[in-house]
């Protein structure tokens, strides 16, 4: 599809985080003096300016990762960019370089086991995540897996601290192929209450969603095979799932909800301009199409057809944000990049055409990905 209209509607309207993005991931027609001209205006948005000042003294920002904002009374965080894993997602978003400070110390930070052992002692229960660390790491459920993947977003999943990481990913991943239902490998609990949901072992391979975007955040994992791997993997889990499938992860004897791929392991859904599927709806076909595998995933070939005939004349990407379902989901409510919401770049939605400017951009950035996964062209 040729995009002109679209491109030509973010460089004129777009902010400088979507400038940046568009012109040095989509374009790459970005020189020295321009690119930094345009961090200088990433790091003046009023979000990354608030996370200034949640930085610590050891590098760590904010407090915890996907963590308690009260305990007991206690306000922990003040606003959702305390908590270490929104203010790693912000980083990530706004594709401020690895080599930042802010970047770089938060990525030394939590490679440092005093300082995360530290950082994760503040209440009762965060001294437990951390003791119990990587109990869950290939069920979808521990801190572990957040830290590898936050380092991954930050740029740094390439290396051998995450390796190890990716490695379980892929096997997760791997591990749905031999599956023709969940209830090959979920057990059921007997005791009658209420959430008593299925549940899996700690160290039974499933993926969540975590596993996914490490991978889209990393590239020594990709082979042929690999890739390939993934496109079966991704198919067959839409294929032996219907409808919703809670479940939990038994860590020792208590039961946890993991990260799932999609919302209570439901099929993903392909993108449609009518339906906003889950609060993460977009990100998650996103992260999907960053994995090189193209029009090979099924959703990620519809949603290709359906993006296209969603982008008008003036290349603007249209969605329809009056049904009450959509109302509840409409990226207009995202404020802080938590894990619970899209992705959203334009800092003041009550700028003209900020709201267009960030769906336009998902949609040219979606199809140069699927596109790029092909013929590495982007028209």
């Amino acid at each position: 599809m040729n995009l002109t209209k679209s491109i030509d509607f973010l460089l004129e309207n777009a902010g400088p985080v979507i400038q940046y993005r568009l012109r040095k991931e989509i374009l790459h027609d970005l020189d020295k003096t321009e690119e930094e001209n345009l961090l200088e205006q990433i790091y003046q948005t009023p979000h990354f300016k608030l996370l200034q000042t949640y930085v610590k003294a050891d590098g760590y920002i904010g407090s915890g990762a996907h963590s308690w904002d009260n305990w007991r009374g206690t306000v922990l965080h003040e606003t959702p960019l305390q908590d270490g894993e929104t203010a790693a997602r912000l980083l990530s978003y706004y594709a401020i370089p690895k080599t930042h400070p802010l970047a770089a110390g938060f990525v030394a930070a939590m490679r440092d086991e005093d300082t995360l052992r530290k950082e994760f002692s503040y209440i009762p229960p965060e001294a437990v995540r951390y003791e119990n660390r990587f109990r869950g790491i290939r069920s979808g459920f521990c801190l572990m897996i957040l830290i590898y993947t936050m380092q991954a977003m930050l740029g740094y999943g390439d290396d051998g601290y995450v390796k190890p990481f990716l490695d379980i990913s892929l096997e997760a991943f791997k591990s749905i192929l031999p599956l023709s239902s969940l209830s090959e490998i979920t057990k059921e609990r007997r005791n009658g209450t209420r959430y008593a949901y299925p549940y899996i072992e700690e160290n039974t391979s499933f993926p969540c969603q975590y596993h996914l975007t490490a991978l889209a955040y990393t590239q020594t994992w990709r082979t042929p095979e690999n890739i390939q791997l993934m496109a079966d993997a991704l198919n067959h889990y839409n294929a032996i799932l219907s409808g919703p499938n809670p479940i939990h992860v038994k860590i020792g004897t208590k039961y946890y909800v993991p990260f799932p791929l999609n919302i209570q392991n439901s099929p993903i859904r392909p993108f449609h301009p009518d339906v906003i599927d889950s609060i993460t709806y977009r990100r998650l076909l996103t992260e999907i199409a960053m994995l090189g595998t193209g029009e090979r995933v099924e959703v990620i070939k519809t949603s290709i057809v359906n993006v296209e005939n969603a982008i008008g004349s003036d290349g603007i990407l249209k969605m329809n944000f009056d049904r009450p379902h959509n109302k509840r989901y409409s990226p207009k409510r995202i404020e802080y990049p938590t894990p619970y919401v899209d992705v959203r770049l334009e800092p003041d939605y009550k700028r003209k055409y900020a709201l267009a400017c960030d769906l336009t951009f998902w949609a040219v950035q979606f199809l140069y990905l699927c596109g790029a996964a092909q013929s590495n062209t982007l028209r």
